[in-house]
């Protein structure tokens, strides 16, 4: 446990969250600045500062515990689909440095939503090929996991 980590504080119960549901290695809460009506956040219960960090254990205890909630929300809540998001580092809008997945339940005309950079222009086939070469050079190496 990080003593500085609202979220790692929140798990050993020395912080207040409305929590939705809880296993032995993840906690599921509600976001306390929800975007939309049950946007709900996956933690593991283990202080982890993001993705990079996890293990294949920990992402897919992460994930199937999102999936859960989802079903839960889309029956329970009305909503017409579901987010899943996960920001890793603070440039792509990390802000509470212990890995979380947001939940966040979709309604029509909600106005939330990821834009593309480039509304309606598709890259070549080659930029993506040489794109994904480089990220694939790096999947069995230290960086990549």
């Amino acid at each position: 446990m990080n003593p500085n980590c609202i979220f790692c504080r929140i798990v050993a119960g020395q912080a207040p969250a409305s929590i939705v549901y809880e296993d032995e290695a993840t906690l599921a809460f509600m976001d306390a600045m929800p975007v939309t009506r049950g946007h709900t956040l996956v933690i593991p219960k283990q202080h982890v500062e993001n993705a990079y960090g996890l293990t294949a254990e920990e992402a897919a205890a992460i994930m199937g515990t999102a999936v859960k909630i989802a079903r839960a929300a889309r029956s329970s809540l009305g909503c017409v689909g579901v987010n899943f998001w996960m920001a890793n580092e603070r440039p792509s809008g990390q802000t509470v440095m212990h890995a979380h997945m947001h939940i966040i339940p979709r309604y029509p005309g909600d106005g939330f939503g990821l834009r593309r950079w480039a509304e309606g222009v598709r890259p070549e086939r080659d930029n993506l090929d040489d794109v994904a070469a480089a990220i694939r050079a790096h999947l069995d190496t230290d960086a990549g996991g």
